[in-house]
């Protein structure tokens, strides 16, 4: 191992936001803006490790999938070590993507776990109703209207989306108890009912492996001189810009102006509610 402590390059992906969500001008972290990156992290350096930085309170139950699956495929085709790096969260799709990790680690205050699933809405019947606001739905197809939040809530509805989430929640938790196998410490009661802890408490629990910052434990791993190199996602440069812009739609300010500011606006708004879950 004495040659892999001079001058050591370990490849850093950090994988910040929302996951799957996305505004016209700035893409969310999805299999499309981190795939690129992915490889060319697993290609980068001889150094038999990919590090691996999360800051994210989840989102797309897909999209986590998709980057978990492309990690841990090309981790098994290089026979590299991936070392993941929790920030202020790696809650909900944030720790699906944690667990691509061969070993975990946090801050001490760390948000770690909520390993659930989540849906929300609002209903507006009585509302539109007090409006004097007459709601017309037309379908091929008698489930096309399921939730629609201008209509009354129905059992079968409620029932539906419990089920479809149940089978999420099956899905993440087999592949927490895949990754996490031998490692994890509590009883499935306490571990996957969406509850998220401290980074110390995810330590006890076995969600984590340790506290450490990627910077340290490089050092303790490959030596004072190692050299982190981060790795950027494709966030979308100038020419997709340019393509997403007013100009290029040929439908002027409302299309490529005002909608697009206030698609940002829903989005930022909702990303602050992901965030704000975990009083961040």
């Amino acid at each position: 191992m004495w040659f892999l402590r001079q001058n050591t390059v370990v490849p850093v992906l950090r994988f910040s936001g929302p996951i799957g969500m996305a505004t016209p001008l700035r893409p969310g972290l999805s299999i499309g803006t981190a795939a690129s990156a992915i490889e060319k992290a697993f290609e980068l350096s001889k150094c038999p490790a990919v590090a691996i930085v999360i800051n994210s309170p989840g989102g797309s139950a897909v999209q986590s999938s998709l980057i978990f699956k492309r990690i841990r495929q090309l981790a098994d085709e290089k026979k590299k070590t991936v070392y993941v790096f929790c920030e202020d969260a790696a809650a909900s799709g944030g720790y699906y993507l944690a667990v691509a990790g061969d070993e975990i680690y946090a801050d001490a205050s760390s948000i770690v776990g909520s390993i659930g699933v989540i849906s929300a809405g609002f209903g507006f019947e009585k509302a539109i109703e007090k409006l004097g606001i007459e709601r017309r739905v037309y379908t091929a197809g008698e489930m096309k209207d399921t939730l629609d939040p201008f209509l009354p809530e129905r059992a079968q509805d409620v029932a539906r989306i419990k089920a479809l989430q149940q089978d999420v929640h099956d899905a993440f938790i087999g592949v927490v108890k895949q990754r996490r196998a031998g490692k994890l410490k509590a009883e499935d009661g306490e571990l996957f009912t969406g509850a998220f802890w401290s980074g110390q408490k995810a330590v006890d629990l076995g969600l984590i492996d340790g506290i450490a910052d990627v910077r340290s434990k490089m050092r303790e791993l490959y030596g004072e001189k190692v050299r982190l190199k981060p790795v950027p996602l494709d966030r979308g440069g100038l020419l997709s810009r340019l393509r997403r812009s007013p100009a290029a739609t040929g439908y002027g300010e409302l299309t490529g102006g005002r909608f697009a500011f206030a698609d940002d606006i829903i989005s930022a708004i909702e990303a602050r509610g992901l965030w704000a879950r975990f009083g961040l």
